[in-house]
């Protein structure tokens, strides 16, 4: 039987998001601001990480100690062109709005500029980040890393987050190119929304200790969270699809996450001490902000990229296919599909809403249920 889904407009559940921090002590602007992150992944498309995500990874683990709902930003080193913030084990969406604005301001006055952070908390959709950049004609590239889920090749063991590397261009059309994905196969957050719609995964998605694939979703997210599940790396088991490549651009945004900041990295990354006492992940990202002015004239640039994107979509299709897409856009078709009529919400995710309303007492947001 197809699972039923009802909307809810999306200025209505920004508002109860809003709420739902403010009820854990976040401060109200710092609410906005984790708000507006995760309700731009629910307008581009991406459920993994919207809504979706508010009570697990946020609420949850605020209400466990494990999130400081107060962020406190220190400047630990500043140049010119680069700085590196600490966050105190805060929101990580507050910390990395700063850390973007900060190296775009740089890039601004200097031409490019790059920022690092530590001790900080799952970010949201990385590409909200890049668009920053995009929205100021600039190229805008992030990444952070993540608690360890990824094998290396010729693994079994998850070593490495999902690590995501994305980049942000501005072109001519309607919408940026924007490649923001994960550097394994898939990411948590599409497992968890396939255990919502109680789905079994895709085989070679996740492996387990004899480097057999494993479907089972829901029992996989507690096996990853026991280390004896793995993700794949882009490209998938082994060498013969080039999964070596997916784990050594893993490894590359492990390395700008915790190296350039003194962060911690892999394992210790993993929210649980030795005796399996929860803490905090601190997890690290960086941001880098190139101004396309300082190399050309940015209307030309933009249609040059665009036009490169109208090649790539215009040339010859496979087969039984009647169309080529382009990175960012079926996140702006999502735009367009979903502008009136909002967030989907599943059975599942409604009983989570549903909790936070109870518990916060915040009925007076109608969310239609």
């Amino acid at each position: 039987m197809e699972e039923k889904i009802i909307w809810i407009p999306f200025d209505i559940m920004e508002k109860f998001m809003v709420e739902t921090f403010k009820g854990v002590k976040v401060p109200e602007n710092d609410a906005k601001v984790c708000s507006e992150v995760l309700i731009m992944s629910d307008k581009r498309g991406i459920d993994s990480h919207g809504v979706n995500r508010l009570k697990p990874i946020y609420y949850d683990r605020i209400k466990k100690g494990q999130i400081n709902p107060i962020t406190k930003i220190d400047i630990l080193k500043e140049t010119e062109t680069t700085a590196v913030f600490d966050a105190n084990n805060g929101m990580g969406q507050v910390v990395s709005k700063k850390a973007m604005h900060t190296a775009i301001d740089k890039a601004k006055k200097f031409g490019m500029g790059m920022t690092v952070v530590r001790n900080s908390n799952h970010y949201g959709i990385a590409g909200y980040y890049s668009l920053m950049a995009v929205n100021e004609n600039m190229i805008g590239i992030t990444g952070t890393n993540a608690r360890p889920s990824i094998a290396p090749t010729f693994g079994v063991e998850g070593m490495l987050g999902t690590n995501p590397l994305t980049f942000g261009i501005p072109t001519d059309e309607e919408f940026p190119f924007v490649i923001d994905c994960a550097t394994s196969l898939t990411q948590r957050g599409k497992i968890e929304l396939y255990d919502r719609l109680n789905k079994d995964i895709p085989e070679g998605w996740v492996i387990d200790q004899s480097g057999k694939t494993r479907t089972d979703s829901s029992q996989i997210l507690k096996d990853l969270v026991k280390g004896t599940a793995a993700l794949s790396p882009l490209g998938g088991i082994g060498e013969e699809m080039a999964g070596y490549k997916g784990y050594g651009y893993a490894t590359v945004v492990e390395i700008l996450s915790a190296a350039l900041q003194n962060g911690n990295y892999m394992k210790m990354l993993n929210g649980i001490d030795d005796k399996g006492n929860t803490i905090p992940y601190r997890l690290g990202h960086f941001f880098i902000a190139i101004n396309i002015s300082s190399f050309i004239n940015p209307d030309i640039f933009k249609k040059i990229a665009g036009s490169i994107l109208r090649d790539l979509r215009s040339s010859k299709k496979m087969p039984g296919e009647n169309r080529i897409y382009t990175a960012g856009e079926k996140e702006h078709l999502a735009w367009v599909e979903r502008k009136e009529k909002g967030v989907p919400i599943n059975d599942n995710l409604k009983k989570d809403i549903i909790v936070i309303q109870k518990e916060l007492n915040i009925n007076i947001i109608n969310l239609g249920f």
